[in-house]
């Protein structure tokens, strides 16, 4: 289903360029995204889920270029927030949101949770990264979907120059790193979107 040395990637968020074309090097493939097509419009992202999301992302670009493409969604979920962000991560704070704007508020969100407790605790709550990804062939309707989690835990003390969205708050105790902190091989390792890669690639092994 992936053929040939491109890969399209239904994505403009530049971190998530990144991370698939350093996860699709060792097979070979050279990735290209929606800054490449600027033709294709906005993608309308709401679904209830991470999967219904990723779907219609694959199969709207998929559709429009006439070729495989590759989708993902995901988002953090937080438990002392009943599991949000979830699929709004990446609006939280409104839909034209910066990263910074959507870590401020998870904070003061989870600070108005805790009010009362001990506020000298760092590690505010335990959360997981989650990904769904769905490769779709229009020549075939038909999609291979994997997903992939990483579990850590919100801190206060947000932390590291790398990655993107909430990774300077979401702290990994086993590294005592945040995912910020971490380099990109190192993250590839644990996160939620190098598992879904690579739970989507043993489903593509013949």
């Amino acid at each position: 289903m992936i053929e040939g040395p491109v890969i399209v990637v239904a994505t403009r968020n530049p971190g998530k360029v990144r991370e698939f074309a350093h996860a699709l090097e060792a097979l070979n493939k050279q990735v290209r995204s929606l800054a490449d097509y600027p033709d294709i419009p906005e993608i309308v992202e709401d679904g209830e889920t991470f999967a219904e999301n990723a779907r219609k992302k694959a199969k709207t670009v998929g559709d429009h270029l006439g070729r495989p493409v590759l989708a993902d969604d995901s988002g953090l979920c937080v438990d002392r927030l009943g599991g949000a962000p979830g699929v709004y991560s990446a609006r939280y704070a409104g839909e034209r949101a910066s990263d910074e704007d959507n870590n401020e508020k998870l904070l003061a969100e989870l600070e108005k949770e805790r009010l009362g407790e001990d506020t000298e605790q760092p590690l505010l709550s335990p959360a997981r990264f989650v990904c769904h990804l769905a490769l779709y062939d229009p020549a075939t309707g038909r999609f291979v979907e994997a997903s992939g989690e990483a579990e850590g835990w919100i801190t206060s003390e947000p932390a590291g120059g790398g990655g993107f969205g909430y990774d300077p708050l979401f702290y990994l105790p086993a590294y005592e790193k945040t995912f910020a902190e971490l380099s990109l091989e190192e993250k590839q390792a644990v996160s939620h979107r190098g598992a879904a890669l690579r739970n989507l690639a043993a489903k593509l092994v013949p």
